[in-house]
């Protein structure tokens, strides 16, 4: 029974690794062909560009990506994003320390998180219908909170953090690698990453094996709006302003990131490494289109088009 669990284990590394290694194939052909219509593409500045674009996405991705290996969906992250990050400005313009500022903001993304997993996991509400009603009150929320004005006057001390660098590379690229980093470590290394994939694999046999399941999804939903309110920060910090209407379709950009990196929205699969690899293929196509100079709508028909590919890619694998 041992050497069957370790053949199986050991195919499902393998065909996880396969999927990794299309999506970096994919990612290595957008490189060369936007390398060969613009001569400014492969420039260390431009690379570095698109690190940063694709940073913010590549957070909230992340945290998308444990809801999906879950079998769950977020479609509020990025209201939650918004409410955090009007939250946080508010704070700070009045005076507060901006840590405490900080602390705040992604209090309010954990409460908001606990919130949703509390209804999808002990009410039993289904997660597309529990974030889908989250979307709109967290974008009420944040706009009552408003009025409907951005704030300003965000502390220089806080804006020249975000904006600085460490060991040469954008303050969002190095949070985006730790966060990427620590969600790896979850995944691979620590039990919780093994009840989440257990719990998107098959929910009543991870039940019956004792994984705290209700917890579980739990853990994920309160992982996925910290993480979305992490990057809101980045972005205040970076215009200089908190938008009520921050954050717009965030959540697709996120299950976008996430699908193209091969996580299954049926749940059970996705990969830490796919989901970074998937947010940098969207934000080079939004990069390349820009210097060539093409409409935004062609961007959007380009990643639907990428997206439909990587499901049929994951139906391919999962052989039906």
């Amino acid at each position: 029974m041992s050497d069957m669990q370790n053949n199986l284990k050991s195919a499902f590394s393998l065909k996880f690794s396969i999927r990794d290694m299309g999506t970096l194939i994919g990612l290595v052909i957008i490189f060369a062909v936007f390398a060969f219509l613009s001569p400014v593409f492969l420039t260390v500045p431009n690379l570095i560009n698109i690190m940063q674009q694709s940073a913010i996405n590549a957070i909230v991705a992340l945290g998308m990506t444990l809801v999906i290996i879950s079998a769950g969906i977020d479609l509020s992250v990025g209201p939650v994003a918004a409410l955090a990050a009007v939250i946080c400005a508010s704070l700070m313009v009045a005076g507060v320390p901006v840590p405490l500022a900080v602390l705040g903001a992604l209090l309010c993304g954990a409460l908001y998180g606990l919130f949703n997993g509390v209804l999808i996991a002990y009410a039993g509400l289904q997660p597309f219908i529990v974030t889908l009603g989250g979307l709109s009150l967290c974008r009420a929320l944040a706009l009552i909170y408003t009025g409907g004005n951005p704030i300003f006057g965000i502390p220089a001390s806080f804006r020249s953090f975000i904006n600085g660098s460490l060991f040469g590379l954008p303050t969002p690229i190095i949070i985006a690698a730790v966060v990427a980093i620590t969600l790896w470590i979850v995944l691979t290394k620590t039990p919780l990453g093994e009840y989440i994939f257990a719990v998107g694999g098959n929910e009543e046999a991870a039940r019956v094996c004792g994984v705290p399941v209700a917890k579980t999804k739990i853990a994920v939903y309160i992982i996925s709006a910290v993480l979305a309110s992490i990057a809101a920060l980045i972005l205040v910090g970076r215009l200089g302003a908190a938008d009520p209407i921050l954050g717009n379709l965030w959540e697709m950009n996120a299950i976008a990131a996430a699908a193209i990196g091969g996580a299954s929205l049926m749940g059970g699969k996705g990969s830490i490494f796919g989901t970074i690899l998937g947010a940098i293929i969207l934000g080079t196509l939004i990069n390349g289109f820009t210097l060539l100079n093409i409409q935004s709508f062609y961007q959007l028909f380009a990643t639907g088009v990428i997206i439909i590919v990587a499901m049929l890619v994951d139906r391919a694998t999962r052989g039906k």
